[in-house]
């Protein structure tokens, strides 16, 4: 792609950009408004995870990186706020530049940014950065990258991108975009799974690891942005700390201990039954509750459309139907979580189940009619059991379906026309309790279909390999989704995963569709037709029948030692990226 040295651009600077509207600070904001400007700094916090890592490059498919290594030490030219859906603010860039149609944008980068080695950020550095990822990194980075036709460099400090498709969403996405130091990578290779610390302008430094065991992060004294408006309050920290454990429970176990100073707990029964130990009674460790207003998501166990045997959707209805989530969420949450009943449940972007399409949703369907299963325009609800072991009422109708499909029962096998048996084999990562205890009451309710489900459990290295070539039958699935989704779900729900390894479409699903209703959210212009393209999209996947939805927490529950605070305001997406431990600070 040629980069052609232009005058500095026409067109007013702007401190931010948001999706829709206009950013909600004002250019001469003080901090995030979720963020203490006074926070004291200093002190440190220690996580625990399950498995290892063998990468300290987090940009490319080889290799496992490290937590936290992309957010607490590489920086992008805009940064996000979380108490709006979605909107920038200037990090590495000092202003960035579109126009109504958003057919290019134009960044100013910061004369004061600097990598943290005191060399300068550079206009060839955000080209090189931008150009590598699109074309070697992870395949989250190409389908932006495919869409800009040309890069320029304006004056000293400029990079102007324009575009070749209509969409709204991409000077945003390009914001976003990891700035690497070009000179790092001069006569290597980006694409080799290294332990070198990939050198960025973030507030942490690398400063001691061990493979696979612990990392460390140390806040550069040298940062050069510690004083900009939009870090003001974030960063606090003086360390942070990833220590790897071999399953969660023995993270709980470190937490209880002392060695792990935050725990995010997902099972509402332990949180109110096994949190008696002496730390939090004494008031050492204390229990918060985070609040959220971001959607569902989508967690559960994921169907792989590329075997035969799941490709028919009667056969997907009839085993989530066979799921026995009310048992389930009663043995396992005391059945206090909500079950997810769409992709983007829990917000203003999700379908309403078992509701007709109406409106413009529908009109956005029409032209997809033919190939959408049933439910997408009728609507969907998913099915219900009674709770009970036996579960009759569900598995009539499983076999129902099953039958409808060309499976039937001989003695006592479930099997197709050629005699084979229905049978299938659910991959999960070691450690993971909740999820491997979900699955094994599921396989043993599978067996009054006459279904034989292995349950294999794998270490995450091995997980990682299988996952990124889609080498699994079934497995857990989970992806968090935000209040302005856009070109990320290509990734997700793409064509091109069916064969690419290393996207998020896990489940092979290939719906022109889907891919047709994202393409509608990236480009419209008002917010009514966004909504209405996203919970278009919601039907499309939920009555896609991909995965077997589990349950979904409108909050979440953090212990941590009472040294660790946070402010009271709480951003509008709770605790998530830019959270815990970004507003976070220590205090005696």
């Amino acid at each position: 792609m040629a980069v052609v040295a232009i005058p500095l651009g026409a067109g007013a600077d702007t401190h931010g950009i948001a999706m829709y509207g206009k950013p909600a600070l004002p250019p001469d904001f003080v901090s995030l408004p979720y963020a203490n400007p006074d926070a004291p700094k200093g002190g440190r916090i220690v996580f625990g995870e399950s498995g290892g890592f063998d990468s300290l490059n987090p940009f490319i498919v080889n290799g496992i990186a490290p937590a936290g290594i992309s957010a607490h030490t590489i920086e992008t030219l805009l940064g996000r706020s979380y108490d709006e859906p979605f909107t920038l603010y200037g990090l590495l860039a000092e202003s960035v530049v579109t126009d109504d149609a958003r057919t290019f944008v134009e960044f100013t980068l910061r004369p004061e940014a600097r990598f943290s080695d005191g060399s300068p950020v550079t206009v060839e550095d955000v080209i090189w950065s931008f150009e590598t990822l699109g074309t070697k990194g992870q395949p989250r980075y190409a389908a932006a990258y495919g869409k800009v036709a040309t890069v320029e460099k304006i004056g000293e400090r400029g990079i102007r991108f324009t575009f070749n498709t209509e969409d709204r969403e991409l000077p945003l996405i390009l914001g976003l975009r990891p700035i690497l130091k070009k000179a790092q990578w001069e006569g290597r290779d980006f694409t080799v799974s290294s332990l070198d610390p990939v050198i960025g302008s973030g507030p942490y430094v690398v400063a001691e690891f061990e493979a696979g065991r612990y990392i460390t992060y140390r806040k550069n004294p040298d940062w050069w942005g510690a004083d900009l408006a939009f870090n003001r309050g974030q960063h606090n920290l003086d360390e942070i700390r990833y220590d790897y454990f071999g399953d969660a429970g023995v993270v709980f176990e470190a937490f209880k201990a002392g060695e792990i100073t935050s725990w995010r707990e997902t099972n509402p029964v332990k949180w109110d039954q096994q949190y008696d130990f002496p730390a939090v009674t004494s008031g050492d460790v204390v229990k918060s509750i985070i609040p959220h207003s971001r959607p569902s998501g989508i967690e559960g166990f994921v169907f792989n459309t590329r075997r035969p045997i799941f490709q028919d959707w009667r056969v997907r209805e009839a085993l989530i139907t066979a799921f026995n989530f009310e048992l389930i969420n009663r043995t396992l949450n005391g059945s206090i979580p909500p079950r997810i009943q769409s992709y983007f449940s829990n917000s203003p972007l999700g379908m309403t189940p078992g509701a007709p399409a109406e409106g413009r949703v529908a009109e956005f369907l029409e032209p997809f009619r033919a190939e959408l299963l049933p439910g997408a325009m009728e609507g969907y609800t998913l099915p219900v059991g009674d709770g009970s072991e036996a579960n009759r009422g569900a598995i009539r109708r499983a076999t129902a379906l099953l039958e409808e499909a060309g499976w039937s029962v001989q003695d006592g096998v479930l099997k197709n026309a050629a005699g084979e048996p229905f049978s299938f084999e659910i991959v999960l990562v070691n450690g993971a309790t909740d999820t491997i205890n979900a699955a094994t009451i599921y396989v043993e309710g599978l067996k009054r279909l006459g279904i034989e489900a292995r349950l294999t459990t794998i270490d995450s290295a091995q997980y990682k390999e299988r996952t990124t070539n889609y080498d699994f039958d079934m497995t857990h699935y989970i992806r968090s989704l935000s209040l302005s989704p856009g070109n990320e779900q290509t990734l997700y729900w793409g064509s091109k995963g069916v064969t690419e390894p290393g996207t998020r479409n896990w489940m092979g699903m290939n719906s022109p569709a889907a891919e047709a209703m994202i393409a509608t959210m990236v480009a419209a212009r008002s917010q009514d037709d966004f909504i209405a393209a996203v919970q278009a999209l919601d039907r499309i996947l939920t009555s896609g029948r991909y995965v077997i939805p589990i349950w979904y927490s409108d909050v979440s529950r953090l212990a941590h030692r009472k040294e660790l605070k946070f402010p009271d305001r709480l951003p509008l997406y709770g605790d998530w990226p830019g959270f815990q431990p970004e507003v976070w600070w220590y205090e005696d």
